[in-house]
């Protein structure tokens, strides 16, 4: 019996011994490396490589499933890439990382708040480069700017509600409801356009694609509403929406 003793006292030195100090788990390692190729996926993005950028965002998201800015990222790389079926997925999954992120505060709130603070820091970097200029951005980089700085507002609003509550983020909502619309599903874009102003009702751009979705459908006065909201909310509306909206309200 001592002999024996002794041997598991011995095995379990030495698998003391074999793992080295400092050692990090698996997982953290795979979100340290997820989080390179997702910065490799946004230079790409900036680039305008969007394939290229999709393959890292992949490759992320296959270390890290739980890291939302690479879902993200990837459906703009599939929006870009007029892949609206594929964007649907992504963004779907994004919100999905996030709903996962939530059910775990229950358990280790710390390492919760923690992947939270790694997407914000993220965020905070990119704009950093917009700001200074070290970095290229497809369209115009004050409106990436102010996207990204919605997106970090609606991560804070996330590490402050309450656990078990859910909401979605807003500007996720958003995309999701354009890839939705892009790929001919007006219906299910109306929805998440919904949901992205019931998260965050002075949405302006939410309230001016519902103010189209309005107009296809024939209910004109949604429309005008909506496009007064959007106004009202900062957002420019297009001119030309305005006359069509006239124009189809009054049955020229």
């Amino acid at each position: 019996m001592k002999r024996m003793t002794c041997w598991i006292i011995n095995s379990l030195l030495l698998a003391a011994i074999a793992i080295p100090a400092g050692a990090q788990p698996a997982d953290e390692i795979h979100h340290t490396q997820a989080l390179q190729r997702y910065r490799n996926g946004q230079e790409l993005l900036r680039a305008e490589q969007f394939d290229k950028a999709a393959t890292e965002f992949s490759a992320a998201i296959e270390l890290d499933s739980l890291l939302a800015l690479a879902h993200y990222g990837l459906g703009q790389s599939y929006m870009a890439l007029k892949r609206y079926a594929s964007a649907i997925q992504a963004f779907t999954g994004c919100r999905e990382a996030y709903r996962r992120l939530m059910d775990m505060r229950e358990e280790n709130r710390m390492a919760t708040d923690r992947r939270i603070e790694d997407e914000i820091r993220e965020l905070q970097n990119s704009i950093s480069l917009l700001r200074g200029g070290q970095a290229k951005q497809y369209g115009n980089p004050e409106t990436k700017i102010t996207e990204l700085e919605a997106r970090i507002d609606e991560l804070r609003r996330i590490q402050q509600e309450p656990v078990g509550q859910f909401r979605p983020p807003a500007e996720v909502s958003l995309a999701l409801g354009s890839a939705y619309f892009r790929n001919g599903n007006a219906q299910m874009a109306e929805t998440e356009w919904k949901a992205a102003i019931a998260v965050k009702p002075k949405l302006g751009e939410a309230h001016n694609n519902l103010a189209v979705i309005y107009m296809q459908t024939g209910r004109f006065k949604e429309a005008e509403q909506s496009i007064k909201n959007a106004e009202k909310a900062g957002f420019r509306v297009n001119p030309r929406l305005k006359e069509d909206l006239k124009k189809a309200a009054s049955g020229r």
